[in-house]
Formats: structure tokens, sequence, C-alpha cells
């Protein structure tokens, strides 16, 4: 399952249980600025639509067990984010699988108002 923080994974939560409801009541996710996208997707990488989805996203912290759909899923948003860091951890040593995190930025004038950010007029 992908993880996503921010406006989406806020209300996939609300819908989930009524003790978790409690703890959001009274937050406005209007006002929220919610600028950055936390994602770990499974080995077969994100879907279409979370790849669209994280073009609006100021920032996003990227976490993959999967070299291959990471760099097929860093292409897809090449175009909108560059990367700012990179790192590649062996937490499985003698064999191959290996996890890796990515910090991208948004480029310049790339995307739209992601989470509760507001368009000026």
């Amino acid at each position: 399952m992908t993880l996503v923080c921010g406006a989406l994974l806020l209300a996939a939560t609300w819908r989930a249980n009524d003790r978790t409801k409690r703890r959001l009541q009274g937050l406005d996710f209007d006002t929220l600025d919610l600028g950055t996208i936390l994602v770990d997707p499974p080995r077969a990488g994100l879907d279409d639509a979370t790849v669209q989805l994280l073009s609006s996203f100021k920032r996003i912290v990227y976490i993959s067990c999967n070299p291959a759909t990471l760099a097929a899923n860093l292409a897809a948003i090449k175009d909108s984010h560059s990367i700012e860091r990179f790192a590649v951890f062996d937490q499985f040593p003698y064999s191959h699988h290996v996890e890796c995190g990515v910090y991208l930025a948004q480029r310049d004038g790339a995307g739209g108002q992601a989470g509760g950010e507001k368009q000026s007029a």
C-alpha cells in the first residue's frame, strides 16, 4: 500500500474509524499548507494516478525497495521535480536488496496546488 502524507492521508484516516475521527475533529483542512508528500510504495512502484498526484506537491520524500520501479517513477516526474538528495541503504547484507531514499523538490513553474494550498487571484 502506498503511504501518502497530506490531504489524502488525512481524508482516508478520517473515514477509517471513530477513534481516529475524534483525534482529527476540529482540524480545518482548508487552512493547512500540505506541500510535502511521503510515498513508500510496494515493489511494483506507484500507480499512474499517484504519480500524477505527485506533480502537485512542492516536496516529495520517496522511499523505495525496488530501484527499477523507483527509476521508472522518477522518470515520470522528471519534468515537474528535481532530485535534491538521494541515498541507498543496504539494510539486508549479503542479499541484492537495497532501500533507496529520495528527496525531490518541485521545479520552478512546475505543478499545481497541493493539499490545502490556495491559489491567489
